[in-house]
C-alpha cells in the first residue's frame, strides 16, 4: 500500500520526502527521472517566491537597493557554488552562471577552447556519453576550421562491457599533441562513475580536463579540492540538482592555460534561477548530500539486484556494479540510475506500460552519442523522495511483464 514504510524509508527520508509539494499531492504516481530534471523542495519555491515579492529587479544595471540586493545575491551565489564544489583556491577561479550543462560546455568550448589550441593538436572527447558532452567539442573543431586550424579529435576509449572508460587504452590514446579532454563524472545511462581521477594519471598533470557533472552535483558529493576530482572545468545543471529549470553554472580553476571569460555583452541573468540555485545548495548541504547519494544507490541497488533474477531484462552497464555484495571499489558502483531493456517489449511501449501503472521514467535513447532510435531502453533515476515502496511496486510490475 502507498504509505508503507520499508525497512531504509526511515523517518529523516519520509521528513524530505514531504518537502517536495508535487510529489505529496500525487501518492499514486511514482517520479522515476530525476536524470532528466529534478522535483523542488519547498524551500526553493519559498525562496523564489520571497525574491519575486520583495526584491526583484535587474543585477547590476541599478543603484537603488533592490537592484543592488540582486546584484549582491548574484555574486554571493557565485561564492556559493564554490563552497559547495569544496573550491580550495576561491581567489583564483570562477564561476559562470548559464542555462544548463549543455550552454556551459559550450560555453568552455567556444570562449576558451578555441583560443587554446592550435595547428596540429589534439583533443579527447566522449563519443558515448550524452550529446551534449560531444557536440561542442565538435563544433570548436568546425570553428577552428575555418580559421584554418586543423584540431584533431579523438574518441575516449571505452570498455564495451561496463561502458566504463577503458583507462588502459586511454595511454594509448594521448600524445604528445594532446591538449585537452572532455569526461563524464556520472554516465547519465550506465549510472557509474567514470573515474576521472584515472583520467588525470593517463593524460599527466598539465592537460586540461573539462568534466560534465550533470548527474553528480547535487547528487552526491563533487569536491574539486580532492586530489581525485583535479579538474580545469566542472559544468552542471540547476535543475538536476533541486533548482529551477534554466539554471545552469560553470566552475573553471584557471590554473591550466588562460582564465575563462564568455565572450561578448552579458545580458540580464537568470536572477530566479540563480535564487532558486543558491536555496536547493543550501538545502542539500543542510541534508546532507552524502547522505542523499547513499539513500539513492541503496534504492538503485535494489531494483538491480533484483531485475537480474528477472531473464526478461536486460541490464545495462557494468553487471558487477549492480550487486549490493559487488567486490568493486565504491567509486565504480551506480549512482541512483538503472537503465535496462526488456527483451521482447520495445522501451518505448515499456514506457506507455509503466506509466498506465504511475511509473513516470525515461524511455528512449537518452540523448546517447551515436545511438539511434532503435537503440532506446527504460532509465530509472532516483533522487532523495523516492521510496522502497515504489521500487517493490516497480518490481511487481516488470514482474507481472517478465
Amino acid at each position: 500500500m502507498h504509505g508503507t514504510t520499508h525497512d531504509g524509508d526511515g523517518p529523516w527520508q519520509q521528513k524530505l520526502r514531504a518537502q517536495f509539494p508535487i510529489i505529496t499531492a500525487h501518492p499514486e504516481l511514482a517520479y522515476l527521472d530525476s536524470a532528466a530534471t529534478s522535483q523542488k523542495p519547498q524551500a526553493v519555491l519559498d525562496a523564489v517566491q520571497t525574491y519575486l515579492t520583495t526584491s526583484n529587479a535587474n543585477a547590476g544595471r541599478g543603484t537603488y537597493p533592490w537592484a543592488n540586493r540582486t546584484t549582491e545575491l548574484i555574486e554571493r551565489a557565485r561564492e556559493r557554488v564554490k563552497e559547495f564544489l569544496g573550491d580550495r583556491e576561491p581567489d583564483r577561479s570562477t564561476v559562470h552562471f548559464t542555462s544548463g550543462t549543455t550552454e556551459g560546455l559550450r560555453t568552455v568550448a567556444r570562449d576558451w577552447l578555441v583560443e587554446h589550441l592550435t595547428d596540429g593538436d589534439e583533443i579527447l572527447v566522449p563519443f558515448a556519453d550524452h550529446r551534449a558532452n560531444l557536440e561542442p567539442w565538435l563544433e570548436a573543431r568546425r570553428l577552428l576550421a575555418e580559421r584554418g586550424t586543423e584540431v584533431r579529435v579523438r574518441a575516449l576509449p571505452y570498455q564495451e562491457v561496463s561502458g566504463d572508460y577503458d583507462h588502459r587504452a586511454l595511454a594509448d590514446a594521448v600524445g604528445p599533441r594532446t591538449r585537452f579532454v572532455a569526461a563524464t563524472h556520472v554516465h547519465h545511462v550506465y549510472g557509474g562513475d567514470m573515474n576521472v581521477h584515472r583520467l588525470r594519471a593517463a593524460v599527466g598533470p598539465d592537460v586540461p580536463i573539462c568534466l560534465d557533472a550533470a548527474q553528480s552535483v547535487g547528487h552526491l558529493p563533487v569536491k574539486v579540492g580532492d586530489p581525485a576530482l583535479d579538474v580545469d572545468f566542472v559544468v552542471f545543471s540547476g535543475h538536476k540538482a533541486l533548482a529551477l529549470p534554466g539554471t545552469g553554472a560553470v566552475w573553471a580553476r584557471n590554473t591550466r592555460g588562460p582564465a575563462l571569460v564568455p565572450s561578448g555583452w552579458q545580458g540580464t541573468p537568470n536572477t530566479v534561477g540563480v535564487v532558486s540555485l543558491l536555496a536547493a545548495l543550501d538545502w542539500l548541504d543542510a541534508v546532507g548530500v552524502d547522505r542523499v547519494a547513499a539513500h539513492v544507490t541503496r534504492l538503485a541497488t535494489r531494483l538491480t539486484d533484483r531485475l537480474r533474477g528477472l531473464d526478461a531484462y536486460e541490464v545495462l552497464g557494468c553487471p558487477a556494479s549492480l550487486a549490493a555484495d559487488s567486490a568493486l571499489p565504491a567509486a565504480q558502483r551506480r549512482h541512483g540510475i538503472v537503465t535496462f531493456r526488456h527483451r521482447g517489449i520495445p522501451s518505448d511501449d515499456l514506457g506507455f506500460v509503466l506509466f498506465s501503472h504511475g511509473f513516470m521514467v525515461r524511455a528512449d535513447s537518452l540523448c546517447q552519442a551515436g545511438a539511434d532510435d532503435k537503440a532506446g531502453s527504460v532509465r530509472v533515476s532516483l533522487h532523495v523522495y523516492n521510496t522502497d515502496e515504489e521500487i517493490d511496486r516497480l518490481l511487481t510490475v516488470l514482474a507481472s511483464l517478465a
